[in-house]
């Protein structure tokens, strides 16, 4: 009975293939997903979670600073499926990618939130957005001399740029931020 296509579920329903999928692809027991995914209805009853609700949920983190910009970046890493919107199994995939992972993953998801074009590269214009939008969360207002976007972008890519092409790949971002506390702190301050 009712409008539901055969084999369609509703974007609140928990499948148990549901559960399968995240439990192989996170370290969430069953019952961690399952509450998990309660807080998650009860905050998006629709099951999903647009970009307005997104930033309110941030600026509870951050309450001095300015998360809108930022979270536009992260928003639009955590919406795989570009729909506009994130479902409770992007959600999860992406808090798991951000706090289970190891470094190297943990990493990688940072790149991925900084490489806004999605050509594989951070240039410093780039990093420079970012590194703005960072500043602007945690409420950052001197922003002279070496803490100068601009330049604090360029001194970056400078310091991790192995190949020489003013822009960093997935493997000099990882390996730089391994390697460099303070890249890594300034970076993937989380990780």
């Amino acid at each position: 009975m009712g409008n539901k296509p055969a084999g369609k579920t509703s974007s609140t329903e928990l499948t148990a293939k549901h559960i399968a999928l995240l439990k192989a692809n996170t370290k969430y027991s069953e019952q961690e997903i399952r509450q998990w995914h309660a807080g998650f209805i009860r905050d998006c009853p629709n099951g999903k979670l647009d970009k307005k609700k997104f930033a309110e949920v941030y600026k509870q983190f951050y309450p001095a600073g300015k998360a809108d910009n930022f979270c536009k970046y992260a928003f639009d890493t955590f919406d795989t499926n570009n729909d506009g919107t994130i479902d409770f199994e992007e959600f999860l995939l992406a808090i798991s990618a951000t706090s289970q992972g190891n470094l190297d993953d943990r990493l990688a998801v940072a790149f991925d939130m900084y490489d806004i074009s999605g050509d594989g590269q951070i240039d410093k214009g780039e990093l420079t957005k970012l590194i703005t939008a960072m500043y602007d969360l945690v409420g950052e207002a001197n922003r002279k001399g070496d803490n100068d976007p601009k330049k604090r972008a360029a001194d970056i890519i400078g310091k991790i740029d192995v190949s020489g092409d003013k822009k960093l790949s997935k493997h000099e971002f990882i390996a730089g931020c391994k390697n460099d506390p303070v890249i890594r702190r300034m970076l993937a301050p989380n990780v």
